[in-house]
């Protein structure tokens, strides 16, 4: 059994999020291991890019209300308590409301090959992170 030594906070890069974003590495295995697992913490309005994961992603909501957009125009809200997946290589976003912060812990895998296990694209344009949200 190991103790994983805490990291510090990072502020997340501006090339990848909107608004202000800070996480926490929890976990980043090493092999066999893949896991990986940040708690991220959103400012009200701050959201991801658009990307995707080789894998996929899930996410669990810890606090305030999380807002996960999908490239067919659907904004789905997500509450505390509940764990949204993302299936592999689907392109969506997630983020805070524009008057509340959210946490969530990210949790996907790297992949074995050692290749990137995310791909980031553009910038979710106001008009697509203000659409009506779907439960």
């Amino acid at each position: 059994m190991e103790f994983v030594k805490p990291q510090a906070t990072v502020k997340a890069p501006a090339d990848w999020f909107t608004g202000d974003v800070w996480f926490d590495v929890i976990y980043a295995g090493q092999e066999p291991s893949r896991m990986r697992a940040n708690l991220v913490r959103f400012s009200p309005g701050a959201r991801t890019h658009w990307h995707s994961h080789a894998l996929g992603q899930a996410l669990h909501v810890v606090s305030g209300t999380a807002l996960i957009g999908t490239r067919d125009g659907t904004v789905f809200e997500a509450h505390p308590g509940e764990t949204v997946t993302c299936p592999p290589n689907e392109e969506h976003w997630h983020g805070a409301t524009p008057d509340r912060f959210m946490e969530h812990i990210a949790m996907w895998e790297a992949r074995g090959d050692g290749s990137e296990e995310t791909t980031w694209n553009e910038p979710v344009p106001d008009e697509q992170y203000n659409r009506p949200r779907t439960r």
